[in-house]
């Protein structure tokens, strides 16, 4: 079985979480001191090919290099603790274990790109997290790591604003949750223009996740290579995992990359007793489905790209027994969707609704031809022409299933 590392969670249990003093008594915000000493956080994170940890992994030193050369006098940057994708759960983990390594790779990205303003974006669900981040970002600020002239960086400004969103899953998406800091409904913006120009308030905006924040701190001050020394060659470094579903033991665990899906769960304590998987969700609702057969395939980008798994995504490893079939996972999904779907564009908020009426056919096994070329041709459609990546992704696991399980779509005779 697969061993677990601790590079993210290294400060997990070694020091309490709600007091700044014990946060420093373990080198917390070393790292922050040393890149306003000059450490050129972008070529590390270039360096270490970071790829950020929100699920669309794009590699985080070019997104902050970009974010750097973008110019305006007001710029800000965001945290994205809309932790939505059902079965993901380690960014509370860590906001819960380990709050001022988030704040002080924020406050590193905030210098690093040229923000003036920080934005965290919490979940409702996560909202008994507020008085932990509240009184963090208090702290900092009565001990100068936020406020003018941070640490005596002679014009360095910057402050951290926290807020909550309703319970609304499209809110992970970028742009629906700066819509929702501005207190409009949080629906997709039409792109472009870019976050990267014109984001919240319409200002220049770098959007990272909570993962994503927390790895900085840690890259900053691994002089001997720690991170880059994990993985394999291609797909280097650590990922946080959240294992749930049909397993012993549902939890998080950081992983290097490169380990295999059937290790992950066996960190959970493998499959209940009895029983036997049916399949794999990865990546939250709207990840591709493993079957029994992929278990092995390495737990890197590339490699689940290859076997046309979702790579990576927001590290949600959902375990389905054979006490559910294929369909009714796919209909439980379904409900998600049509709930979770904003309805602004018509692909999505139409394409759902039908392809939940199809699968409730197929369900009570009165579907026909005509309704499987309509399955297709909606999740095509949708996946095509929706405004955002809840409506690309949202059939996801449908498409994939229709290639890997067609027999749970059998026409009776």
């Amino acid at each position: 079985m697969a061993k677990t590392v601790s590079f993210i969670s290294r400060n997990w249990d070694k020091y309490d979480p709600t007091s700044l003093a014990s946060y420093e008594s373990i080198g917390g915000f070393s790292a922050l001191k040393r890149v306003l000493d000059g450490f050129d956080i972008v070529a590390r994170l270039t360096e270490a090919d970071v790829q950020g940890r929100g699920g669309a992994a794009y590699p985080m030193g070019k997104k902050w290099d970009q974010a750097r050369a973008v110019k305006g006098e007001h710029k800000v940057n965001v945290c994205n603790a809309d932790e939505g994708e059902p079965c993901t759960f380690k960014d509370r983990n860590i906001i819960s274990h380990d709050p001022f390594q988030m704040l002080e790779g924020m406050i590193i990205c905030g210098y690093t790109v040229g923000a003036q303003d920080g934005y965290i974006y919490l979940r409702e669900e996560y909202k008994h997290l507020r008085p932990l981040l509240l009184s963090a970002i208090d702290q900092c600020e009565k001990a100068g790591y936020l406020g003018d002239n941070i640490q005596g960086k002679e014009g360095f400004n910057y402050r951290i604003h926290l807020y909550s969103g309703a319970g609304a899953y499209v809110c992970g998406e970028g742009t629906a949750l700066v819509e929702s800091i501005e207190g409009k409904s949080g629906r997709p913006r039409m792109k472009p223009p870019f976050m990267k120009q014109n984001g919240l308030f319409y200002l220049p905006t770098c959007v990272n996740n909570v993962e994503s924040y927390s790895i900085v701190p840690g890259l900053v001050m691994d002089g001997e290579g720690f991170y880059k020394s994990q993985g394999t060659p291609e797909c280097p470094g650590t990922k946080m995992v959240s294992v749930g579903g049909n397993v012993k033991h549902p939890g998080v665990f950081e992983v290097p990359f490169g380990v295999t899906i059937r290790d992950l769960i066996d960190l959970a304590g493998g499959v209940l007793d009895g029983h036997e998987i049916r399949l794999v969700q990865l990546g939250g609702a709207s990840g591709k489905i493993a079957t029994p057969d992929q278990l092995d395939t390495l737990y890197t980008y590339g490699d689940m790209r290859k076997a046309d798994l979702t790579p990576i995504g927001s590290g949600a490893v959902l375990v389905i027994d054979d006490r559910t079939s294929v369909i009714d996972f796919l209909r439980m999904t379904q409900e998600f969707f049509c709930h979770e779907s904003c309805g602004q564009c018509t692909p999505c908020r139409e394409g759902n609704r039908h392809i939940k009426l199809i699968l409730d056919r197929v369900a009570e096994g009165t579907h026909t031809e005509t309704d499987m070329e309509k399955l297709k041709k909606y999740a095509d459609i949708m996946t095509q022409a929706s405004l955002c990546g809840l409506g690309t992704s949202a059939q996801s696991a449908l498409l994939t299933a229709l290639k890997k399980f067609p027999e749970a779509f059998a026409i009776k005779s």
